[in-house]
């Protein structure tokens, strides 16, 4: 292809900005009703609040510029276990604090042990390493980094495809600490000897049943078996989900230690409780009029419309202007510009309505997401799961209706009754 020019703008630096964050909704003290299970061997305490952290000054100011004031089960129970030095798989509802869950005391012991700024070395040897699957959710992790280091000497870098590679180059050349990936520019920049692999303390996979399976596992093979990583029992490596298959729970033991522990809220895989969820029956020579019925209905409230394919994403998003109703659209085939015009637009209430491929379904927080389409249903539950959770985040409320078409959907038929009456 082409060579790729794109550098993004960086984000803005005034600290309002930094530490911008949105509203917790009604239900939010709800989580505390979800059975937490833990198995493993003698796991620590959960905590009950912040101060049991023992965090410093900086630290919690940060946290409380962030508008965090208490923590959800899953952040309970995770803080104590990563800050104890265990190795760690958990699963948890979309929306309910994970990235927190892990970035906090990942912090926290940088802070603790100091960490060696390293701006002035031609290669890079971060401390802690997140990957996650898309370029849109690594930037939203990244931003989340920023808010608890800010005021500190640790530096976070995000590095993705889709942009230019001397830009990825200069932003780990100026220090870098905690280093937030998408798999295959990560490992771009490891060949290119930017990135040195033995100061790695911390290892995250977010999204990790999606960074094991099909797509990303050879690269994360490739990662932990380079020779100067650590080998896992001298590095801490911690995976975060709201969906673990058995098979990908098989999986992970080679990435973690014999003693890891693995934390459930709720159930494995279970659907968000504060998402209203409805399935209707519509062949899918009616989904089209269907939508379109839908969205005149609900006004300008913000939604996600899921398909199953690029071109139909920006074949429906103009099909949709055409009929008034502001659209924009985002898939793995348009430039990285594109996607974050179009992921900005949605945010800002320009285009309320945002066609989407699987790449937007997971991890994405966006603000006053009241509804969620699934025009064309995705071929395995758990991703139903995760899209559907785009809406019903931080114990706010949500809609989301799928349009169900026997002869394609059928597969879907007995988990998608099993995930609705759980």
């Amino acid at each position: 292809g082409p060579k790729v020019t794109y550098v993004p703008p960086p984000p803005p630096d005034d600290e309002q900005a930094i530490f911008a964050h949105y509203q917790t909704g009604i239900n939010f003290d709800k989580y505390d009703e979800n059975i937490v299970e833990v198995s493993g061997l003698d796991p620590p305490a959960p905590f009950l609040a912040f101060e049991e952290a023992n965090l410093c000054q900086t630290l919690n100011m940060n946290i409380a510029k962030a508008g965090y004031s208490k923590l959800t089960p899953v952040q309970k129970y995770s803080i104590p276990i990563i800050l104890a030095g265990r190795d760690l798989m958990a699963c948890a509802q979309t929306g309910s604090g994970k990235t927190a869950a892990f970035l906090l005391p990942i912090v926290a012991h940088m802070m603790r042990n100091g960490v060696t700024a390293s701006s002035f070395k031609e290669q890079q040897e971060p401390e802690c390493i997140i990957v996650a699957p898309t370029r849109e959710l690594i930037n939203q992790i990244f931003l989340e980094a920023r808010k608890f280091v800010y005021g500190t000497c640790i530096r976070p870098v995000v590095i993705y495809g889709g942009t230019q590679t001397g830009h990825s180059i200069r932003q780990v050349m100026q220090g870098c600490n905690i280093l937030c990936a998408t798999p295959g520019r990560l490992l771009d920049i490891i060949e290119r000897e930017k990135i040195g692999l033995c100061n790695v303390k911390y290892l995250v996979l977010d999204e990790a049943d999606r960074m094991l399976d099909m797509g990303f596992g050879l690269d994360m093979k490739q990662l932990i078996s380079y020779p100067s990583m650590p080998p896992k029992d001298k590095r801490q490596t911690l995976m975060f989900s709201a969906t673990f298959p058995d098979e990908v729970q098989r999986l992970a033991g080679e990435f973690l230690k014999t003693d890891y522990l693995f934390i459930v809220v709720g159930h494995v895989g279970g659907a968000c409780s504060d998402v209203q969820q409805n399935i209707l029956q519509v062949p899918q020579y009616s989904k089209r009029d269907k939508l379109v019925e839908i969205l005149q209905s609900i006004g300008h409230e913000r939604t996600m419309v899921f398909v199953d394919k690029k071109k139909k994403a920006d074949y429906i998003a103009a099909f949709l202007c055409q009929e008034k109703i502001p659209a924009t659209s985002i898939h793995g085939d348009r430039e990285q510009r594109e996607r974050e015009v179009a992921l900005q637009d949605f945010r800002s209430g320009k285009f309320p309505v945002l066609v989407a491929t699987s790449v937007a379904a997971r991890g994405l927080d966006i603000e006053n997401v009241q509804h969620v389409i699934n025009f064309d249903l995705p071929s395995t539950i758990e991703e139903y799961v995760h899209r559907i959770g785009r809406t019903g985040r931080c114990g706010n409320t949500g809609k989301a209706v799928s349009f169900f078409d026997n002869s394609s959907d059928g597969h879907l038929a007995r988990s998608l009754v099993k995930v609705l009456s759980d």
